[in-house]
């Protein structure tokens, strides 16, 4: 008979354990879930287990990973796409495999894209505080025809591409950057490649939909922000630290940047998935963002589908019952 494998799932919710329960079918997996994020303080809950499941705001730095090991710890399961949390190399060297979900459900996350956009277009957040509060009038609440405009795409991956098919459909000209770019689907889509500064340059809305590299980090900075189209709209689904803060501040309080929607912000992992509605904030970037009209912060909850939450339960599942097999783990990260 298999041995079992034992679990530590870390910064566990309700959601997280009811959605996983239900995809583990099988007597093979013994999950304990535990609602601390993974860090060197709660590092100690992992001794004894064979793999650790965890999400994107958990630490797993060089010396947690040090933990993990020296606690048993054979396995790191992420239930999510990125890996920015997760230092690869040290990984590596204690010979504990790192595995992902590379694609959950990229319409679930294109689509909140395009909420995002449609919502700041169209003023739909401010109306309905309006409304609520017996106000009727419109002033201050015009927006613009999406059909005609140009939006610009950051990455061509499987999100990005669902993004381009999306607008299409509103009738809006698609650019694209990336950096090994498919030319054959571009052109089969009527996607326009382009470098970073046409981007820019001509771009009404732009989203991001690239992942957090060294490359990329505050790849929205000043310089960037200054090359961009007067009054664009920034669109961010994926990660925080593409976009310096400061930065996008200045530009929306100077007018270059019209409006953001945010789904992710640069130090998120402080406040995201938490209720702090009763604490003081003590973040004054994120305070400003949260009292500014033309920007919308919502708290990394573009995946959050149903569709996409079990797709991440059953792979992120089958990764580990791949692993205990010892079969090869398609969906490793390596450095």
């Amino acid at each position: 008979m298999p041995m079992t494998m034992k679990v530590g799932f870390f910064d566990a919710k309700n959601y997280d354990r009811n959605v996983f329960n239900a995809c583990n079918d099988g007597d093979d997996l013994e999950i304990h879930y535990f609602g601390d994020r993974l860090n060197e303080e709660s590092v100690r809950l992992a001794k004894g287990m064979d793999a650790v499941c965890i999400f994107v705001d958990d630490v797993c730095d060089r010396h947690v990973i040090d933990l993990l090991q020296k606690n048993g710890v054979r396995l790191i399961a992420l239930r999510c796409a990125g890996f920015n949390n997760v230092d690869l190399q040290e990984a590596q060297r204690c010979n504990i495999p790192v595995v992902r979900v590379p694609a959950y459900s990229p319409h679930a996350v294109a689509e909140y894209a395009v909420t995002l956009m449609l919502c700041l277009n169209r003023k739909v957040y401010r109306s309905t505080n309006r409304t609520r509060e017996w106000n009727f009038k419109l002033d201050g609440l015009m927006g613009f025809d999406m059909y005609g405009k140009t939006v610009g795409i950051v990455g061509l991956g499987r999100i990005a591409r669902c993004v381009a098919e999306i607008l299409h459909g509103f009738g809006m000209k698609v650019l694209a950057y990336d950096l090994y770019p498919d030319k054959n689907y571009a052109k089969q889509h009527d996607i326009e490649l382009v470098d970073l500064n046409e981007l820019y340059q001509h771009s009404d809305i732009i989203t991001l939909h690239v992942p957090l590299t060294s490359r990329t980090q505050y790849m929205i900075n000043n310089v960037s922000i200054d090359k961009m189209k007067p009054g664009v709209m920034i669109i961010n689904t994926g990660r925080g630290k593409l976009i310096s803060s400061d930065a996008l501040i200045q530009g929306l309080r100077s007018g270059q940047i019209s409006c953001a929607g945010l789904d992710v912000y640069e130090d998120e992992q402080k406040y995201f998935y938490e209720d702090l509605s009763d604490s003081i904030i003590n973040d004054d970037k994120l305070s400003i963002l949260l009292t500014m009209p033309n920007v919308i912060v919502t708290s990394h909850q573009a995946f959050f589908t149903k569709e996409a939450m079990s797709n991440i339960a059953k792979t992120t599942l089958q990764n580990i019952r791949d692993f205990a097999a010892g079969k090869t783990l398609d969906n490793e990260v390596k450095s």
